[in-house]
């Protein structure tokens, strides 16, 4: 992962930055909440999680309240090593969300504009994320057009339920069998 450098992204009583362990107790959970199920995560989880995700190339902003030294807002983009397009690399953009209580304040504007400039720095060929159809209008605005399909496929969350289905022979995933 290459070290990108935000400009200085201070407006009015808001900070854009790059995430730290520190944010942990600043509410930077509580905001992802808004969006999806967290779970239980303790202040050594969220710092083990971090080294994690800085060690897969993840570039984390949040957008701190100076007032109150809160989080209010925070989106990440992964970095993709190809071996196409000359070994070039892709910007997945995640976990986009601000605080309801400080939405169409344009942060969430300014996190796509930050994850925008670091995809540049990292030479990525193109950056692409999945959104709710709701959500589509905000990412055309900064740029982005529908393309393709998106596909998931699910997989058990608790690894316990996994290691049952392995036990039991009740996958046939090559990839899950041991």
């Amino acid at each position: 992962m290459s070290e990108v450098t935000l400009p200085n992204r201070s407006f009015e009583e808001f900070e854009l930055r790059m995430v730290e362990p520190a944010d942990f107790n600043k509410g930077i959970l509580k905001v992802l909440a808004q969006m999806t199920t967290v779970g239980k995560v303790d202040e050594a989880m969220f710092a083990a999680a971090l080294k994690d995700k800085e060690r897969a190339w993840v570039h984390t902003v949040v957008v701190e309240d100076k007032s109150s030294s809160t989080i209010v807002g925070t989106a990440a983009l992964q970095v993709e090593p190809k071996f196409i397009h000359s070994c070039s690399r892709v910007g997945h953009i995640e976990d986009v969300v601000v605080a309801d209580t400080h939405r169409s304040r344009k942060l969430g504007m300014r996190l796509i504009d930050a994850l925008q400039d670091i995809a540049i720095q990292e030479k990525c060929y193109k950056v692409i994320l999945d959104c709710t159809e709701d959500n589509q209008g905000f990412y055309e605005k900064q740029g982005f057009f529908r393309k393709e399909v998106q596909m998931r496929y699910n997989i058990d969350s608790s690894l316990g339920g996994l290691l049952a289905l392995l036990a039991a022979g009740k996958t046939t995933n090559p990839v899950l069998q041991i």
